[in-house]
C-alpha cells in the first residue's frame, strides 16, 4: 500500500487562503505542501523569517502555489493581529486558520523550572487563543462565513501523560477550545475540528525529543498495532479534507490518527500480546483442568 498517495483532487482548495502557524517546517510544511498542491493560497508563521522565506521560494518553485510568510510570534497578541492584518491585505480574505505551531521537550516535570512549564504554555495554548480569537474577531466583525479552525492537538490531551506534563496541559486546553468554540461560534458561520497525530517523526522536534541514541532505544513503531509511524502526507491528506468543503458538517470532533497507539496503551491487558504461544497452550491447558475439576 503507497501510504504516500494525495487523496483529494487537484482543485479542492481553489480559492482558499490557509494561515499555517509553524507552517515552514515538520508537518506544518507537509500540510503547507499539500494546501498549495490543491490549489490554496497559504501563509506561514514562525519567529524565524530567514527560514520562512526559503521556504517560500522552495515550496512555490516546487507547487507553482503562493506562499506569504510572515514572522509572528503566537504568544504575542500584537504580533497575532498584525499576521492577520498582513494575510487580508496580501489575500483579500482569509478562509483557514490552522494552529499547529507547538512547543515540547521530554523532562521529568520536578526538574522543570517554572519558565520552562510557562514556554509550552504559551506556545501551544496561549498561542492557539491568540490567533483563534484574533481570527475569530476578524470574521464576526466582517460577517465573514464558511470559515475553518483546525487545531493540531495529541492523543494525550485526554489521556494525559508523564514527561510531557506542560504539553499535555496545553494540548487539553486546545481540545477544550476547539469543543467549546465549535458550538459557540457555529452562529457565526466558523467550524473548529483538531488533529490528534501519533508518531509522525520528524527531524527537529523528533531530535529535541528523543536526542541521541534514545530514537533507537525508544522504537515508536513498535508501540503502534500497525507496527509503523505515519507518513507526512497520510496526515496532510487528512487536515486538507478537514479544512476543504467537503468536511462541511464535521464540526467539533478530534480525529485521532495514529495507527491505534493510544488504545493499545489504554488497554489494561494489552501488554498480554508479548506472551509467547507456548505460554498460551500452557494457560488453556491450565484452565481447562481446573474446570474438569
Amino acid at each position: 500500500m503507497d501510504y504516500k498517495k494525495k487523496m483529494l483532487r487537484d482543485d479542492a482548495l481553489k480559492g482558499k487562503t490557509i494561515v499555517v502557524t509553524g507552517g515552514g517546517s515538520g508537518l506544518g510544511k507537509a500540510m503547507t505542501t499539500y494546501f498549495l498542491e490543491l490549489g490554496a493560497n497559504v501563509v506561514i508563521t514562525s519567529r524565524n523569517i530567514e527560514k520562512l522565506q526559503a521556504v517560500k521560494i522552495e515550496l512555490e518553485e516546487k507547487t507553482g502555489g503562493n506562499v506569504l510568510p510572515v514572522q509572528c510570534d503566537v504568544r504575542h497578541y500584537d504580533q497575532v493581529e498584525a499576521m492577520v492584518k498582513a494575510s487580508v491585505e496580501e489575500f483579500g480574505k482569509v478562509d483557514v486558520l490552522l494552529n499547529n505551531a507547538a512547543g515540547n521537550f521530554i523532562s521529568p516535570t520536578e526538574r522543570l523550572s517554572a519558565n520552562a512549564f510557562d514556554t509550552i504554555i504559551d506556545i501551544v495554548l496561549k498561542g492557539t487563543k491568540n490567533c483563534t480569537l484574533a481570527f475569530g474577531k476578524h470574521w464576526i466583525d466582517k460577517k465573514e462565513i464558511d470559515k475553518v479552525v483546525l487545531n493540531i492537538v495529541t492523543t494525550y490531551a485526554w489521556t494525559g501523560s508523564a514527561y510531557v506534563v506542560p504539553s499535555a496541559t496545553a494540548k487539553a486546553g486546545v481540545l477544550a477550545l476547539t469543543r467549546s468554540l465549535a458550538v459557540e461560534w457555529a452562529k457565526y458561520g466558523m467550524r473548529f475540528n483538531a488533529i490528534a497525530p501519533g508518531p509522525f517523526p520528524t527531524k527537529g522536534a523528533w531530535d529535541r525529543l528523543l536526542p541521541g541514541d534514545l530514537k533507537e532505544k525508544f522504537d515508536l513503531a513498535k508501540k503502534v498495532p500497525l507496527k509503523r509511524v505515519g507518513e507526512h502526507q497520510e496526515l496532510a491528506n487528512l487536515a486538507a479534507y478537514l479544512v476543504s468543503d467537503f468536511s462541511a458538517y464535521v464540526n467539533g470532533e478530534v480525529i485521532t490518527i495514529d495507527g491505534g497507539e493510544w488504545l493499545k496503551g489504554a488497554g489494561q491487558m494489552n501488554m498480554l500480546e508479548e506472551i509467547p504461544e507456548e505460554m498460551w497452550d500452557m494457560l488453556e491447558a491450565m484452565i481447562r483442568s481446573k474446570k474438569g475439576k
